[in-house]
Formats: C-alpha cells, structure tokens, sequence
C-alpha cells in the first residue's frame, strides 16, 4: 500500500515539476534577449546591428547569438575573416545552430577556400533537415568549384524541389544541360 502512494506522489510531484521548470533552450533565451538587434538585421539595419550585437558579445561573452549576429554583419559587411571567427566562435559554444554553418560556409566560399566551404554547406544541409533550400544551393556552387558536376546538379535539383527558384536559374546555365522540368 506504501509504495502504491508513494508512486503516486512521485507522478504527481513530476508532474507539477514538468510545467513549472524553465524549457526554453539558452539560444531562445538569447533570441528574446536580443530581439532589437535581430530586428535590426531583418531589417536590413546592419551597420546599427553590428554596432548592436558588438555590444552584446561585450556584455554576454557566452552568448552563441551574439557572435553568430555579428558574424551575419560581418558577412553582408563583406569582412569574411572576421565572419569565420565570430561564426567559429558561435558554433564552439553552441554547434546546432544550422544558420551558423551556412553563413560560415558563405565566408569560405567568398574567400576562395571551396572545400572547407562544402563541408559547412553539408553541414548546413543536415542541420536544417530538409527545410530549407540555401544549403543545397550553396553546396551545389561549392561543388561546382571543386568540379563535382553531377553531384552539384542533384543538389539543385533537391533545391528546387523545396522550392528554391535561384537553384532552378543556376540549372539553366552551362555546365548543366539536361533539361530541367518543374512539377
């Protein structure tokens, strides 16, 4: 009979722990901390939101966010250097962050190390679990500097089948020719 109450006190005593515990990861903490600044950079705002986030990795040096905001300024600011850092810096203290190893991917890419790009943008692909098409489209361009043709078509093909209409346009030009047919 003892244990009979005692397990249920210990369902119920789990039960009230599981709704009154805190389930928001630190990287959704970091992004309702720092929703003014990434409303900057969706608006286009990125000298402020470099200035913004600047700040932030200043005031929380742990924050992954903050160093992978800053790195996106840093990309559109066209400083690839410093984008790997603050990217590396972001996925050192927080590697799930997918966005993360796409725009680290973009920063190798625009600095001419192909291969090292190709194995963020693979990264990124798996990290985004088919929902999104820029990984395959920037994977599909890595692959096509370091001569992977027929590989890289089938990246912008699975592009195009989650709806990326960049992919169908780079699929139209040389050095692909079968055709291309949308569904």
């Amino acid at each position: 009979m003892e244990v009979v109450l005692l397990s249920l006190l210990f369902v119920v005593y789990l039960t009230i722990r599981y709704y009154l515990m805190d389930h928001d990861t630190a990287a959704d903490k970091d992004r309702k901390r720092f929703q003014k600044g990434i409303e900057l950079v969706n608006n286009r705002n990125f000298i402020e939101a470099h200035h913004y986030f600047d700040d932030a990795v200043q005031q929380y040096p742990k924050s992954a966010i903050a160093y992978a905001y800053r790195g996106k300024c840093h990309i559109i600011q066209e400083n690839y250097y410093s984008a790997i850092y603050d990217l590396t810096q972001a996925i050192n203290r927080d590697n799930t962050l997918a966005d993360c190893y796409l725009d680290r991917g973009i920063a190798f890419y625009h600095t001419a190390e192909y291969q090292q790009a190709f194995r963020e943008f693979d990264k990124a692909v798996w990290h985004f679990h088919d929902e999104k098409p820029d990984g395959y489209r920037w994977r599909a361009l890595a692959r096509i500097q370091v001569r992977q043709l027929p590989q890289a078509e089938n990246d912008l093909r699975r592009a195009i089948s989650l709806g990326d209409e960049n992919s169908f346009h780079l699929l139209l030009q040389p050095p692909f020719t079968r055709p291309v047919y949308q569904k």
